[in-house]
């Protein structure tokens, strides 16, 4: 048994990141602030220049630079950060919890659903601690409508949106050319509108049929450039889901769930709209958003979620984010993909287990 699957005696956890790019700046940061429980010992990928000015500046310049399989392989490494693009994310996840390491995957778990019912499976029957990135679960708005939904406290959900109108440019695309590939893990929905179909699903799903349009550009490949979805809740609720990378100069993603007891919309960080019989949530620490720049998000998100996921280490718990959550955020992932790609409704409860995201048709918006 490796040292990460059993119980650690003393000492901080040992942390190695996997894929050293522009998000893995938000995890160097968030786990900087807990140093007193945590250790990053190794990384993989990325500028060597600017990983290690990143890392000097963070307080880690001790960690070593090692090869992907080298740090899985690392029985000194009892938890493995997958930040590599999305399309290498479900193989490398398997890869180290069939090392016995515990696991966290920057969005999305996997960019298919066999590969992701199979993370989820091997964490439930290993023990391992599993979580997803979904750093915005942890807003306190988000938290808080959570809890008032499942108290019955907004009456019932009529329908419920979720609008991601960000803009990205050209030096975007040509910096990472995975980010315009949808066999990588690329599009507006999968890497930039995942984070707001994950709260959409959490806050009034389970979703139960969708179906789907999108839009390619040549700019982004052969990736959805903006993609609309509408999805019908089990409760028989209805909403859409609209994404793109198009909205120069970009703006705030929005929730906006609309009951028989009034609207509430959301942005990133802040209420827009609270027309409900109830106190508006507690304000919490400022949220950037990423309409524009993918870093302004900052790393508080991913502060709160890491505190989660090291207590549930050191407890032995399950943690608040788990490899469950992911699935169900891949499964209507893929599933709004094979609407688009079809121009048929597809039900999620019936859809196969193989489904994964394919080329939409940059005339028709379906795929070829």
């Amino acid at each position: 048994m490796t040292r990460s699957a059993a119980s650690r005696a003393s000492g901080p956890l040992r942390i190695a990141v996997i894929g050293f790019g522009a998000i893995a700046e938000m995890h160097v940061r968030a786990l900087a602030e807990l140093r007193d429980r945590v250790e990053l010992v190794a990384y993989s990928g990325g500028s060597p220049a600017r990983a290690a000015e990143l890392l000097r500046d963070a307080g880690w310049q001790d960690a070593v630079r090692s090869e992907p399989l080298a740090i899985i392989d690392d029985d000194g490494i009892d938890l493995v950060l997958i930040a590599a693009p999305s399309g290498v994310h479900g193989s490398l996840a398997l890869a180290a919890l069939r090392r016995g390491k515990h696991v966290v995957v920057e969005k999305p778990l996997a960019i298919d659903v066999h590969e992701a019912e199979t993370i989820d499976l091997l964490a439930r029957r290993s023990g391992l601690v599993v979580s997803v990135i979904s750093q915005r679960r942890f807003e306190p708005e988000h938290a808080y409508v959570k809890q008032l939904l499942a108290d019955g406290l907004l009456g019932e959900v009529v329908l419920a949106t979720t609008q991601v109108p960000w803009y990205r440019d050209d030096a975007y695309f040509a910096a990472a050319p995975w980010r315009s590939q949808i066999a990588s893990g690329g599009g507006s929905l999968m890497n930039q509108g995942v984070h707001n179909v994950d709260l959409l699903e959490w806050l009034c799903g389970p979703v139960q049929s969708v179906t789907a349009q999108s839009v390619v550009r040549p700019r982004s490949g052969d990736t959805d450039a903006t993609m609309v979805a509408t999805v019908r809740f089990g409760s028989g609720a209805v909403g859409t889901i609209v994404t793109t990378t198009e909205a120069f100069p970009g703006d705030s993603a929005t929730v906006s769930i609309f009951t028989t007891k009034g609207q509430v919309v959301l942005g990133q960080g802040e209420v827009l709209r609270w027309d409900i019989d109830a106190p508006p949530p507690p304000s919490g620490a400022p949220v950037g958003h990423g309409g524009s720049d993918p870093l302004a998000i900052g790393h508080v998100g991913h502060l709160r979620q890491w505190r989660d996921v090291v207590d549930a280490v050191d407890s032995g718990r399950a943690p608040a984010i788990g490899s469950s959550d992911g699935l169900r955020t891949v499964r209507l992932l893929c599933g709004i993909h094979e609407a688009a790609r079809t121009g048929r409704r597809v039900d999620l409860l019936l859809a196969p287990a193989g489904a994964s995201a394919t080329a939409p048709d940059r005339e028709t918006g379906t795929s070829r």
